[in-house]
């Protein structure tokens, strides 16, 4: 009696891992085999095993003679749970396969030669059914079924389990887009049927299932959505959504490696159309790539996709930390610079072309100039931000304010006031740095107000006042011939005068009139500087004549009041804004003091 109890107590299921006695297996009948699989031993019958396993079919042939009473089944796949619901079905007792159990059901039916060579509507047939007219006509279950594969690989995707789902998953989100894109067709007010664009897509339900997927399989997957012709934008928004997930997990040695092989994998994945992806998002992987190390190739493709859309960026897109060791300045400068230069290398086709082409591409109206006119401001921006940054080089700021072409910034107000900043910010700069830095800034682009500070900007070198003070003297005169200009509109020559003056190209000139008379005008004012210039060297002599006489004079006074004057005072119109402001009388005296230089000029 005592061992009777005993052969019934092993016949519980996996009783190394402490599972209780389960009921199903004959109570009446001593086991005749042992079953160890994982760890977990099973005491069954032969026979119930015999009638539907092929593999235990051989094991027990191999041993007749022996009487083999022992079997161990090293690598079963899915471990004691799969043996446990192929002995069920070869006992002949009831279960109900799901989208849960299904994969492990035809890998342990494959393993065990569970087909219909060895017996009827065996495992394998019906797990093969119920994956085939159930789970592939279902989205989500096969989401399920791809996340039982990923413990049952390599063979999962011998079986073919891996491909069927992810190809029923990309026709099912193809097939839903299609239908979703018929139900926001309607008839316009002319009666043509159009397209709704600002009705809600119900067709991306999906994404959110998706987001569940090993990083491994989720790839194939977004390439099978791919070839299949699932939207760019559908495809981008579930790459965004699976980052998110992925990539606000908890940060460690192990979790960092899996971070690195999720950017690195979406970045692979991005498609190629242009605004498929927010701009923030690829500086989003921008950030996490360098930040995470990973490859260059990754980081260069990244850089080559936002160069590629740079003018819809903002600012704050722009100031990527330096995370690199060793990285003196506070912003990664380098990194940004390359994507300047990738911007303006697709904007390279327009200097190639013939001075006509020249003309059409670059008018106001423009796509390519329109983006230049953003990415220019955007530039200014970002250098009025790192200016003040201590660590930052002079090479690297010009490095950033000259990446964009010349023809870029049509108002250099930005660019002045960085530069201004970056002045300020370095006082020890030397004066051979500072003509450099200044020699960016177009002055005759500046605007008024911003011209009257630079004329009285004490930050600024001589020659770069002088420039100023010349420019605001020519937009005077420029004002004048213009006003001259609508008294008389007989004379054309006025007339084209105040076209050229006012930066506009005349309409009823040619295009190569127009370039041929502002290049006139550009050699005219390229006179003028040379004169202002020999003016200037003539003045600097002087000064340094008269410094030397007051040297001897040893009169302290008198010479720190004449440095003074040596700074340009004279050549002040207004005040600086904040301060007072000067009496009439020297307004008077500066005023002649002007004139005078300007007729020295001429």
């Amino acid at each position: 009696m005592d061992k009777h109890r005993q052969q019934q107590q092993q016949l519980s299921l996996a009783k190394g891992s402490g599972q209780s006695c389960k009921e199903w297996i004959f109570r009446d009948v001593p086991s005749d085999i042992t079953i160890q699989v994982n760890g977990g031993t099973f005491a069954l019958h032969k026979f119930p095993l015999v009638s539907r396993s092929g593999r235990m079919r051989k094991l027990v042939s191999e041993h007749r003679d022996s009487d083999i009473s022992k079997v161990e089944l090293m690598n079963l796949p899915g471990g004691v749970e799969s043996f446990e619901l192929a002995a069920k079905f070869c006992y002949g007792i009831n279960f109900e396969i799901t989208s849960l159990n299904v994969a492990q059901l035809c890998c342990v039916s494959d393993y065990l030669e569970m087909t219909e060579e060895f017996s009827e509507d065996n495992l394998g047939s019906c797990a093969e059914e119920y994956l085939e007219s159930i789970v592939c006509k279902n989205l989500q279950m096969c989401v399920e079924v791809l996340q039982q594969c990923e413990n049952l690989l390599p063979l999962a995707d011998e079986l073919k389990i891996v491909g069927r789902c992810i190809d029923a998953i990309a026709s099912k989100a193809c097939a839903e887009q299609i239908a979703s894109n018929f139900s926001r067709l309607e008839y316009s007010s002319s009666g043509r049927l159009h397209m709704n664009r600002q009705a809600k897509c119900e067709g991306d339900w999906w994404i959110e299932d998706l987001s569940v997927i090993r990083i491994d399989l989720y790839q194939r997957l977004i390439i099978a959505m791919k070839c299949r012709g699932v939207r760019p934008e559908s495809i981008g928004a579930s790459l965004l959504n699976y980052a998110q997930k992925e990539l606000t997990k908890k940060v460690d040695s192990v979790s960092t490696i899996h971070e690195r092989l999720v950017v690195e994998t979406i970045i692979g994945l991005l498609p190629v159309e242009k605004l498929a992806v927010p701009i923030s998002f690829l500086f989003g992987l921008l950030r996490s790539a360098v930040m995470l190390d990973c490859t260059i190739a990754c980081r260069l493709d990244l850089e080559r996709r936002i160069g590629s859309q740079l003018d819809i960026a903002t600012i704050d897109d722009l100031l990527i930390p330096s995370f690199q060791h060793g990285y003196e300045t506070l912003f990664d400068v380098d990194t940004i610079h390359r994507i300047l230069v990738n911007f303006s290398q697709q904007d390279d086709c327009v200097d190639d072309m013939d001075d006509v082409s020249i003309f059409e591409s670059d008018s106001l109206h423009s796509p390519s100039q329109s983006a230049l006119r953003e990415v220019s401001k955007l530039v200014d921006n970002y250098l009025a931000e790192i200016a003040p940054d201590a660590n930052l080089k002079l090479a690297q700021f010009m490095a950033i304010a000259e990446a964009l072409p010349a023809h870029a910034r049509t108002i250099h107000d930005g660019l002045y006031r960085a530069i201004d900043i970056y002045l300020k910010a370095h006082q020890g700069i030397q004066d051979a740095d500072k003509k450099k830095l200044c020699k960016l800034i177009d002055f005759q682009k500046l605007s008024q107000e911003v011209g009257a500070h630079a004329a009285q900007n004490e930050r600024l070198p001589l020659q770069s006042i002088i420039q100023v003070l010349y420019f605001e003297q020519l937009r005077l005169r420029n004002a004048l011939c213009c006003s001259y200009a609508d008294d008389d509109h007989n004379s054309m020559r006025h007339h084209q005068q105040w076209q050229i003056c006012s930066g506009v190209l005349g309409s009823t000139m040619s295009p190569r009139d127009n370039y041929a008379s502002l290049r006139r005008e550009n050699r005219e004012l390229k006179l003028e500087l040379s004169r202002i210039r020999m003016r200037l060297n003539d003045l600097e002599k002087e000064q340094i004549y008269m410094k030397r006489n007051m040297a001897k004079s040893h009169s302290r006074k008198f010479i720190s009041s004449f440095s003074k004057i040596g700074k340009l005072r004279i050549f002040r119109q207004r005040s600086p804004r904040g301060s007072s402001s000067p009496s009439r009388q020297s307004n008077r005296t500066d005023s002649k003091v002007i004139e005078r230089a300007c007729a020295s000029v001429r």
